[in-house]
């Protein structure tokens, strides 16, 4: 047994993070309950407390050992951004002091020319600012040789526009929180000052070795990999999933672990995941917007012990073609600030008044605004993603499970004689205890599926920062609840009492919302004819999807619940739109790169080797008297090599011209079109032949890696 000292999580856990005790521990009493109050209730924080805040801040960053201080913001590019500024001031007398104040804290402003704003602003009009969100605690960053802190905040343009993500974000939960406690009242549930919207979004990933990244031009540029051909052996056996943990990979997450810790970001569950070199790290619930920052800082930790420990880490939705992707898997739910989650059951469910309101509100909006959700996920990743066996489909469905549908059905029918207790599971065995059985199974086909006391949403990608769909969550249910609210207040005033009135609202939207249920198989083709026949939304890939965003009724709902303006919706579509094309124009010539000065050439070298030893061959055949029949093995093998080389060279050089008839096109939704219907179907053509090509080259003729070494080599 070894003797090293193991050191207790709740020793270190948010030691680097500005959290409740580190406030408590730095700031007058009168202060600190002031803080908490902005944090917990929403209050205003006074002007005269921010310098206090940002004096015990800086004193606990310095004592740390931070130098320097940022305000850490989530711009409309996927990621987080940073400027760093130190401490150190000069004094009026030239004294050398280090200083940041309560203005410093509260504001900041960055050059906000180079992000993209989607049109609201030119790029000559470069102010933006950024604005503390003292919601999200600051946290000191490791880099390079020291420690940074980084202040969480929202982003605005000059003129008060969001330009990013974590704005929408606050927005919505907000509307949410409003339209909870007004359907609460009229539930007769007063006094509830917060409704919380929660997320704990699973995390998929791949770690390749560092090694075959750097060699791979597609992954370093695009993050997947345009070309390769599978191996023998791939997943078919289904024996990575939950097995045994490699060494090196098991060092890797437990690093990743202490770091996330240290931030005070709840790692909970690592496994192994479906595909070979895919794993899993989930975190424990936590509010939206925190849970949002956490899953950017995760992503960044785990980039950054990657490079350390000598692998590349992809979160690309699909980085391997036949090979499982990576989704985020984003558990949701909407509780009362304290602990009461509106989504969880109880023991009866079909006399819980509280938690069927709020379920068929989820039910409501989910399917009055599926495409909005669908469009809330699209990427080019999640297009090569979703429906391929391993995620949900494009259709937005949702699965309750058998025994909420027959208390749904009991409900609508009017005869409710359910026994719903918890039930267990016996297995027989007397050594082994009984197991406790949920209400709902797992479908892991379906894009929203009931957990037990939360949704699911599958369909968001393993790259994406989930503010954006939690925004779309949160505010199609905050016009759910209204809508319900409204209902009810419309049977009250017709007469109904008011337990008459809830229970006809919730049997009319039993009703209502079948067509978004489905209990199958998400995955087979039952699926796709349901939603034809129910008229639910099915769009395959992004530029489809990227249309819904500027539908009237869908910025109608967005305007009207404060979370985006008309221009903030515009900019998001033009973004989105811009995103895409630019994405696919990078794949395109990568691939180019990669056949013109890789794939031609290994193939030309290897095919002018065996010509070579061919015609030697022939030449010495006829010494010893063989026949041209003893050759037409190796014969057939050459042409068949000098064919699929010469379909190869022929479909490059049509491509060429395919990627010069996208520089012509004038429109971006028309140059989104063209990419999804003429693009990356020439793209794929190439790759067919180039991964056919792969399998008859001689391996040490073949510069770039392969699947086999990617996903085997440890």
């Amino acid at each position: 047994m070894s003797n090293e000292t193991r050191v207790q999580v709740t020793s270190y856990y948010g030691a680097l993070t500005f959290g409740t005790e580190a406030m408590r521990q730095r700031l007058p009493k009168e202060e600190f309950k002031a803080l908490q109050d902005t944090i917990k209730a929403g209050k205003k924080l006074p002007g005269d407390i921010a310098g206090v805040v940002a004096h015990g801040m800086k004193e606990w960053a310095m004592e740390n050992g931070a130098t320097h201080y940022t305000h850490w913001f989530q711009p409309m590019t996927g990621s987080t951004a940073e400027k760093h500024d130190a401490f150190l001031t000069i004094d009026r007398d030239g004294s050398v002091i280090e200083r940041f104040s309560g203005e410093q804290l509260i504001q900041g402003e960055p050059d906000a020319s180079s992000f993209p704003s989607g049109g609201m602003r030119s790029t000559f009009e470069a102010r933006g600012y950024t604005a503390w969100d003292p919601t999200s605690p600051a946290f000191l960053m490791k880099g390079g040789k020291g420690l940074t802190l980084c202040i969480p905040t929202v982003f605005i343009s000059y003129h008060g526009e969001a330009l990013d993500e974590k704005t929408p974000l606050l927005r919505s939960m907000d509307a949410v929180s409003n339209a909870a406690i007004r359907l609460l009242e009229t539930l007769g549930v007063s006094g509830v000052t917060k409704v919380n919207t929660y997320a704990g979004p699973e995390q998929e990933y791949f770690l390749i070795d560092k090694k075959f990244y750097t060699q791979r031009p597609d992954l370093v540029m695009c993050g997947r990999t345009l070309l390769g051909a599978l191996p023998p052996k791939g997943q078919q056996l289904e024996d990575h999933y939950f097995g045994s943990i490699p060494d090196r990979v098991l060092e890797y997450m437990q690093e990743v672990e202490e770091e996330l810790f240290l931030l005070g970001i709840p790692a909970k569950t690592r496994h192994n995941e479906v595909a070979p070199h895919q794993f899993e790290l989930a975190p424990i619930f936590e509010q939206a917007n925190i849970a949002s920052d956490h899953n950017l800082l995760v992503m960044e930790i785990m980039r950054k012990v990657a490079d350390k420990k000598g692998f590349a880490l992809l979160l690309f939705e699909k980085p391997f073609a036949g090979i499982n992707g990576s989704g985020k898997h984003n558990n949701w739910s909407i509780g009362i600030d304290g602990g009461v989650n509106l989504l969880d059951p109880g023991d009866t469910p079909e006399s819980n008044i509280n938690f069927l309101v709020f379920l068929i509100a989820v039910l409501k909006g989910v399917y009055k605004r599926s495409a909005v959700l669908r469009a809330s996920v699209a990427s080019i990743g999640n297009d090569h993603r979703l429906g391929a066996n391993e995620a949900p489909p494009a259709v937005v469905t949702v699965f309750l499970g058998d025994l909420l549908e027959k208390v749904l059905d009991a409900i609508e029918s009017g005869k409710v004689d359910l026994k719903t207790e918890k039930q267990i599971l016996n297995l027989g065995l007397g050594q082994l205890p009984v197991i406790n059985k949920d209400y709902t199974d797992r479908n892991r086909t379906s894009p929203f599926a009931f957990t037990g006391n939360k949704f699911e949403f599958r369909a968001v990608g393993s790259s994406q920062p989930v503010s954006v769909p939690n925004t779309v969550l949160n505010t199609l249910m905050a016009e759910a609840l209204d809508d319900v609210n409204a209902e009810i207040a419309a049977k009250i005033k017709s007469g109904l009492s008011k337990d008459d009135a809830i229970q006809a609202a919730i049997r009319e939207g039993i009703t209502a919302t079948k067509n978004i249920r489905y209990q199958g198989d998400n995955y087979s083709d039952d699926l796709q004819k349901a939603a034809a026949q129910r008229g639910l939304p099915n769009m395959k890939n992004t530029p489809e999807s990227i249309r819904v965003w500027i539908e009237k009724d869908n910025v109608d709902m967005f305007v009207k619940y404060g979370v985006f303006s008309a221009e903030e919706i515009d900019s998001r579509y033009n973004i989105r739109i811009e995103r895409y094309v630019k994405g696919i124009d990078i794949e395109a010539r990568t691939l180019l790169l990669i056949v013109k000065t890789m794939v031609i050439p290994d193939v030309s070298e290897y095919q002018g080797d065996l010509g070579s030893s061919f015609n030697n061959l022939v030449a010495a055949a006829e010494v010893i008297g063989l026949s041209d029949e003893a050759f037409k093995s190796q014969a057939g093998h050459l042409k068949s090599l000098a064919e699929d080389l010469s379909k190869l060279i022929d479909l490059t050089a049509e491509f060429e011209e395919t990627i010069e008839e996208l520089e012509e096109i004038e429109g971006e939704l028309d140059k989104a079109d063209f990419c999804a219907a003429t693009i990356l179907p020439a793209m794929n053509a190439i790759r067919i032949v180039a991964d056919k090509l792969e399998l008859q080259v001689d391996r040490s003729r073949w510069q770039l890696p392969t699947y086999s070494e990617m996903l085997f080599e440890h």
